[in-house]
């Protein structure tokens, strides 16, 4: 059942009306490669920075893309008649009136001289304070700030990092508070150099938690007789503890935040198709346009991860419309939020524009700008009864070599279409060195190699736009899957990550029967230490592999609804 759109429903009528049983079908012009390398261009250009979803960024690329669409002559696919179709893509924090922070009466300036957590508890909190030193428990090195101190109902005061004498120790924020809370503490100030965003310490403990910039922490140590920069000498110097109840010192908090979502779009154009008996019928295209935007004040560009499937999808989009319709509707349908766990796509699957019962087939174009690197993979061929032949067939006469994959199962966002009843393809060429860097950049792009690509798509798409619709197949899940990049080390422990601004490892993915899912990790659980590393995003956990094999334990820190908890992961070995 075709769902109901303003404009395309219209034209789907006309074009019913008039067409005969039998129509001329003109010849589809591939995509060429100065405009594959243009588009990708645009894509990484100026004000885009790295298209995050829910960005200016993101939404400046989603409105270009629309543009695009709207001037090859689709049909809007999204709501209300236009081309978007929005979604949550996170819910933002903000700072609500009432949040103060009172030292022996005195008020401090929210935002000049503290910044309250992300991840805080929202609570008002009220106690004596207890200094203690960098917050740091490392039995192995023989220091532990927590020795010999009560911190039970009170406020306790860290400095940011570890001892200077203790080079091989590192402990995070989100170690000082997971600490601070089995302690029993109330409330956690951390003396910064700088204060965050409420969305770089978003991760959640169950604790009050802000940032001192250091002259608010002297003024919370004078009455003590005493600073940051003295407490910070004596414990090099003695390089021991000086953890102390701070006499005559009285601190109260009160953390009051509130959220508002942040939505992205997908955009999603529309080829009518102009068989009577088959344009109630979808074939889809798809790629996501989203990236990881800006981070530590760097561009994530995104030219290969994923501007070059957006660019094919929009050539095609271009080439279809110039020849006319097809038997089959055609949607076009670029998805946002894939970076941040297949949000986009799962968004599309649950208010598809044809039904997903009615829908042919999914091609999906995800990191199609490096065929020079290596091989062609397009996966699925066995998730619908005929794709294999079709694959094939497109490929002899198109001269492109595919090497051809069974399983439709992967991450990203065709997983969404075959897990709700669609066969699908997916056309990669493979993982590299600059995947999600700064250094995935426009002038690495192959656009010949993309041209290529997008010819065999094309002619994919030529034979799956008429004709009988492949049967979907049911197929097993492999036991273990790919969302860590295959660069370096074969060490796998199973897990996609969310990128974000906070601390800590969010993840967007655990690939079932995998070391992470047998040790019970879920998504949306964040990471907080892998072995003795701390984690602060996937970099960090793809480093700390390097150093284990398959077949170790290792124990895992979590955090799940602002609970720590730990676990062993056995490693396993990346398929």
């Amino acid at each position: 059942m075709i769902r109901p759109r303003s404009g395309f429903a219209v034209a789907v009528v006309v074009l019913l009306l008039v067409a005969q049983p039998a129509f001329a079908l003109r010849a589809v012009a591939p995509p060429a490669e100065a405009e594959l390398k243009a588009t990708v261009e645009a894509l990484t250009g100026p004000g885009m920075d790295g298209r995050r979803s829910g960005s200016a960024g993101g939404d400046l690329a989603a409105e270009r893309i629309a543009e695009w669409l709207k001037a090859a002559g689709l049909q809007p696919g999204g709501e209300r008649g236009s081309f978007f179709q929005s979604f949550v893509v996170t819910t933002a924090t903000r700072v609500a009136p009432g949040t103060a922070l009172a030292v022996n009466g005195r008020m401090l300036d929210l935002g000049r001289d503290w910044a309250p957590h992300g991840g805080s508890l929202r609570e008002t909190v009220a106690g004596e304070v207890v200094f203690v030193g960098y917050g740091v428990s490392a039995p192995a090195a023989g220091y532990d700030d927590w020795a010999g101190v009560d911190v039970r109902d009170r406020v306790v005061l860290v400095l940011d990092g570890a001892p200077p004498h203790l080079p091989g120790v590192r402990a995070s924020r989100l170690d000082k508070l997971i600490v601070a809370r089995r302690a029993g503490a109330r409330a956690l100030l951390l003396v910064g150099d700088s204060l965050p965003t409420l969305g770089a310490t978003a991760a959640a403990v169950r604790i009050v938690s802000a940032t001192l910039t250091p002259a608010a922490a002297d003024a919370l140590l004078a009455p003590a007789g005493t600073n940051v920069a003295r407490l910070a000498e004596t414990i090099a110097q003695r390089r021991a503890p000086a953890s102390a109840p701070l006499a005559g010192t009285r601190v109260e908090i009160r953390v009051a935040l509130e959220v508002a979502d942040r939505s992205a779009v997908n955009v999603i154009g529309i080829l009518p198709g102009a068989d009577p008996a088959l344009a109630g019928e979808a074939l889809v295209f798809g790629a996501h346009y989203d990236h990881l935007g800006l981070s530590n004040g760097a561009v994530y560009p995104g030219a290969d991860d994923n501007a070059s499937g957006t660019a094919v999808v929009v050539g095609l989009a271009r080439a279809f419309a110039a020849a006319g319709p097809r038997a089959r509707t055609l949607v076009f349908a670029l998805f946002g939020a894939e970076e941040l766990g297949l949000v986009g796509s799962g968004r599309y699957v649950k208010a598809p524009t044809i039904e997903l019962s009615r829908t042919a087939a999914m091609l999906n174009f995800d990191m199609v700008g490096r065929l020079r690197d290596g091989k062609l993979t397009i996966g699925g061929v066995e998730s619908g009864s005929t794709l294999r032949a079709v694959v094939n067939e497109a490929a002899r006469t198109t001269g492109v070599s595919p090497s051809l994959r069974e399983s439709p199962y992967g991450p990203s966002d065709h997983s969404q279409f075959y897990g709700a009843g669609a066969p699908v393809l997916f056309f990669h060429t493979g993982a590299h060195p600059d995947y999600h860097k700064p250094t995935d950049t426009a002038d690495k792009i192959d656009a010949a190699g993309m041209a290529r690509i997008a010819a065999l798509g094309m002619a994919v798409g030529e034979r799956l736009a008429g004709g009988a619709r492949p049967a979907y197949v049911t197929l097993p899940r492999p036991q273990r899957d790919r969302p860590e990049p295959a660069v370096g080390a074969r060490v796998f422990l199973g897990v996609g990550g969310a990128a974000g601004e906070s601390d800590g490892l969010r993840l967007a993915q655990v690939v079932g029967g995998s070391g992470a899912d047998k040790a019970g990790l879920r998504e949306g659980d964040v990471l907080v230490r892998f072995g003795d590393t701390p984690l602060h995003g996937f970099d960090d956990l793809l480093t700390a592999l390097k150093d284990h094999k398959p077949g170790d334990e290792v124990r895992v820190l979590y955090l799940r609804d602002g609970m720590d908890h730990e676990t062993m992961a056995t490693l396993g070995t990346r398929p």
